[in-house]
């Protein structure tokens, strides 16, 4: 803190002298010379013209004398006059004004730092939990020796929980870190950003892979908050490492719907975007649709079009996939476009599970439920992410159906060949 204040005095000097002494050396300019010079030139002028009025009779000699006296005399007393001026200009405005400037500029400046300034934006650390003083984080090991015991003695104290799993993050210790946000789930279970950080700090420890429980952990965050930022990045960022670009431009669209337009994090998720839709069309040979904004989201308000049900796997089949895989629920119209008029994405883990499907989840206005007679459900578990089906995938369906069907029940109980 001392070289803080030694710091600023010094600044304060220079500022002091760079604006003290051009003025205290600032006076007006003195033209008295000039001025003797032009009056000199003046008297020489009118004499002339008097000897020259003289010599044409028009002056008698005593008038020429006295004029050239009176003339004399009005010089004399001109300069006396500058010389007079010259003395009065003493002490100088302008030095005035550099003294009040030096005695000033450090009172005002020292007056607004303590006013919205922060003294201890420079104190030595205090360690209290070893955390730093510049946001909390630790970096040496005995900062996180101290945060580390303070969290032993008090493991409620969510704040240094907080500071110790983004000082782990920082430091590149992953798997510290996650072990700190799991700490940190039991005493913020309803916020969201604990549980994306904590997928984020597990991702980072089992090698950056989305993958397995980072998933589940992200899908918990977007429970609590389905417009968390972080949530919504990482779970595009984890859709596209299974292929699954219709999820990333589900949760990506989603998150740039929040940003403002004009920031680095819009340009970014426009590139992403376009980048996943490129993708999405070179798989399945066509355009990507562009609104799925309702993938793997909660329905909401629905009408008489809705239709509710359950999917179990066939006991044969369970060995045949990964927790991980994708199951794919959606309604198709039974005549018409083989477009699917409402989508619902799940995993292997989640079966035997419950379903909803209805207009909300309409990838486009016209191919709605409540705009066709006769739908049929198909469920498809698939491996690679993709929703198209591909040998090896499970696969089940309903026959055909009216929508606002309930109690629709649907067994994946086939291979694709």
């Amino acid at each position: 803190m001392t070289l803080f204040w030694l710091i600023c005095a010094a600044l304060l000097i220079v500022a002091i002298l760079f604006v003290a002494i051009p003025l205290w050396r600032g006076t007006s300019k003195n033209n008295s010379v000039e001025r003797d010079a032009a009056n000199l030139e003046i008297l020489r002028d009118q004499i002339a013209e008097m000897d020259n009025d003289l010599k044409n009779g028009l002056l008698t000699p005593e008038l020429h004398e006295q004029g050239k006296r009176e003339l004399q005399a009005r010089l004399l007393e001109e300069v006396g006059d500058t010389q007079g001026a010259e003395v009065s200009n003493k002490p100088h405005p302008l030095k005035i004004t550099a003294i009040v400037l030096a005695v000033l500029l450090p009172l005002a400046s020292v007056g607004l730092y303590y006013k919205i300034g922060n003294l201890d934006a420079f104190s030595p650390m205090v360690v209290q939990g070893g955390a730093s003083s510049m946001m909390g984080i630790a970096r040496t090991d005995a900062e996180f020796s101290a945060l580390a015991q303070k969290v032993e003695s008090d493991p409620a104290d969510g704040e240094s929980l907080v500071m110790l799993a983004r000082s782990y993050m920082e430091a590149g210790r992953y798997t510290d870190a996650a072990r700190t946000y799991d700490k940190l789930t039991a005493l913020a279970a309803e916020e969201a950003w604990v549980w994306a950080d904590y997928a984020d700090a597990l991702a980072m420890a089992q090698g950056q892979t989305m993958r397995g429980k980072p998933t589940e952990l992200l899908n918990k965050a977007l429970s609590l908050d389905p417009n968390s930022l972080k949530g919504l990045a990482l779970a595009g960022s984890a859709a596209i490492e299974r292929g699954d670009y219709a999820a990333t431009i589900t949760y990506w669209g989603k998150l740039r719907g929040l940003v403002p337009d004009d920031s680095e994090d819009a340009k970014m998720l426009d590139s992403g975007l376009k980048e996943a839709r490129q993708m999405m069309s070179h798989i399945k040979g066509g355009k990507a649709p562009k609104q799925l904004d309702q993938i793997n989201s909660p329905a909401v308000a629905g009408g008489q079009e809705r239709i509710s049900g359950t999917v179990t796997l066939d006991a044969a089949l369970k060995g045949k996939f990964s927790p991980d895989d994708t199951v794919f629920i959606l309604a198709r119209a039974v005549e018409g476009p083989k477009m699917p008029l409402a989508i619902l994405r799940k995993q292997v883990r989640d079966l035997p599970l419950s379903f909803e499907l209805d207009d909300s989840m309409a990838m486009t206005p016209q191919g709605r439920l409540s705009n066709f007679d006769q739908v049929v459900v198909v469920v498809r578990v698939s491996k690679s992410g993709d929703a198209m089906p591909k040998p090896g995938d499970g696969q089940g369906m309903s026959g055909a159906i009216k929508p606002g069907r309930k109690n629709v029940a649907v067994k994946i109980d086939q291979l694709v060949k």
